[in-house]
């Protein structure tokens, strides 16, 4: 009887590590920094110099920060049923306003003027969505394709390089020997947390995205939610630009957050939020991002062609949204249990 006891105990134990959430996400993230110790034995090694964290994994947490921050207003949105693929073109438009601004204003307000066109570009979606009642990922398309060309015009079509030392700290400095990209990051990551579990906010988001009209009728205003959900959205996407801008020292508006959407939306699907709504997680979408980088990290240090990424990226979407399938799980587990009786 003990033993049946502690046989159940384990399949139980067993299969709720399986299912939760994070578990695959967090094995694909392993495995692909194993894989990494593999390739370049010292993939993991951090050192401390001049007062500053340093090593392959620092960079990974100082490159990730900027898909970090868009991902975790990627995630609120589509939690509520939405989609914005206009982010990248946030980010670029950001940085070009940054990139004007800087040396004519003070910092403070450079930094602030970017930040609010960003979110500005963030309701402007909202509206579209909420007030004029198009599809989410039409409304987005608009900016997307215009976003890019806004940033253009304010560039001129150039490269506009920044000379303001201060500025370079956003994306460049240390903060307690982390890079402070990062701190950002994890700032607005935890206050996001905070918000969701410590509010009501977070009931409000999920009844949303289980359902908008129920949710309308218990009194949710999911309509002003909505709108200023997706106008965090487009400042997380600000503050991505900035910290690439300043990293960079310039403003690219052609190339700065190109295809940033797509892997945002990698990102919250890795992190095993739902795309239908509803169901969503923070951590997750932190870990996809992880994923993500890591991933790219690796194929750029084992000297594999950097096209190749966008394929093994695909690929391993595919085959961990696949392990998060409760379809295919119950496929393997009854193709098991019949194996197992026909043995006997």
């Amino acid at each position: 009887m003990e033993r049946a006891r502690i046989k159940q105990f384990a399949g139980a134990t067993g299969r709720w590590t399986a299912a939760h959430p994070l578990f695959w996400p967090l094995l694909t993230l392993a495995l692909l920094l194993l894989i990494s110790v593999i390739v370049q034995p010292g993939f993991l090694r951090v050192g401390w110099v001049d007062g500053r964290l340093q090593g392959n994994l620092i960079d990974v947490l100082n490159r990730v920060a900027p898909l970090m921050l868009v991902s975790v207003g990627m995630t609120l949105v589509i939690a509520i049923r939405g989609l914005d693929i206009s982010v990248g073109a946030v980010v670029a438009i950001s940085g070009a306003i940054a990139a004007l601004l800087i040396g004519r204003f003070p910092l403070g307000a450079a930094i602030a003027g970017a930040l609010g066109a960003a979110a500005l570009c963030g309701l402007w979606n909202g509206l579209l969505v909420v007030k004029a009642g198009m599809q989410p990922i039409v409304a987005t398309l608009i900016l997307m394709v215009a976003g890019r060309g806004i940033a253009q015009l304010i560039t001129d079509g150039q490269i506009l390089t920044i000379y303001y030392a201060p500025f370079f700290y956003i994306g460049n400095g240390y903060f307690a020997g982390l890079p402070f990209a990062l701190v950002i990051a994890v700032l607005v990551a935890v206050g996001v947390h905070l918000v969701l579990s410590k509010t009501a906010m977070g009931l409000f988001v999920r009844s949303i995205g289980i359902n908008p009209v129920a949710a309308r009728v218990a009194g949710v205003r999911s309509r002003l939610i909505t709108i200023g959900l997706y106008g965090f959205c487009g400042l997380t996407a600000g503050v991505a630009g900035l910290i690439i801008t300043s990293n960079v020292k310039s403003a690219d508006a052609n190339n700065a957050g190109q295809l940033m959407e797509l892997d945002a939306i990698l990102a919250v699907a890795l992190g095993g939020t739902a795309l239908t709504g509803g169901r969503f997680s923070l951590a997750g979408t932190i870990v996809g991002a992880l994923i993500l980088q890591t991933l790219t990290s690796m194929i750029y240090s084992s000297g594999v062609p950097p096209e190749v990424n966008l394929v093994v990226k695909a690929v391993l979407v595919f085959v961990v949204m696949l392990l998060q399938s409760q379809e295919l799980r119950r496929m393997i587990v009854s193709g098991l249990s019949q194996a197992g009786t026909r043995a006997h």
